[in-house]
């Protein structure tokens, strides 16, 4: 089996490649920026780091656009991080367009937000929090409902249908933290910087079959 972990030039990928292939033993994990090889993969991995506009913009340089939509479409396919936001109709961050695979907007976290006890939160989002299991999902299999994962972001998608969300998180409000429809599942935590339950979704998304 193949799994193209997309390469749009935004972010190091090499943790999501050790990862993959940890878990992936004996199946071809393959970091790449080529159509082509994205296309022909059986599974594709979808992350990325850094600004929505830039991202969209360097996917559309790369000629990458059409291949993530059709495998988005058609394979296996789980969205890190951004790779979770791109996915949206659109971001407020530079007013850029998404793919609009799913309709809703991608907003940024207020600077106002407080804790419970009342210290004021930092944007981005970063470090550990819990994950509240909305739906059963294969990709969680195993894996505690509210366990921990390893966040860094300072936007969140507000998707507009409300069968999508399968996982939200808790800072400042409770906010979506991974959807999932038919053969796609996208995160905004980071499973490959999530310690044994990371792994442990990524091992479910090796052998998912939607």
């Amino acid at each position: 089996m193949s799994i193209a972990i997309i390469d749009y030039g935004m972010g190091n990928l090499r943790s999501v490649e050790q990862a993959l292939q940890r878990v992936a033993a004996g199946n071809e994990v393959r970091v790449t920026s080529c159509p082509d090889e994205v296309m022909q993969a059986e599974r594709v991995v979808f992350p990325g780091q850094g600004a929505m506009p830039d991202c969209m913009a360097e996917l559309a340089r790369r000629n990458l656009r059409e291949a993530v939509l059709v495998s988005a479409r058609e394979k296996p396919f789980l969205g890190i991080c951004i790779g979770l936001q791109m996915l949206f109709s659109h971001s407020e961050e530079g007013d850029a367009a998404g793919l609009d695979c799913f309709a809703g907007s991608v907003t940024r976290f207020p600077n106002s937000m407080c804790a419970p006890g009342g210290e004021r939160l930092k944007v981005p989002h970063m470090g550990w929090n819990q994950v509240r299991q909305e739906k059963s999902h294969p990709l969680w299999q195993g894996i505690d409902d509210e366990a921990r994962f390893y966040f860094v972001h300072s936007y969140y998608v507000a998707p507009e249908d409300l069968s999508l969300p399968v996982g939200s998180c808790e800072y400042g409000f409770r906010f979506t933290g991974a959807v999932s429809k038919d053969n796609i599942f996208a995160v905004q935590f980071h499973p490959e910087k999530s310690a044994d339950d990371g792994l442990l979704l990524l091992s479910n998304f090796v052998r998912w079959r939607p």
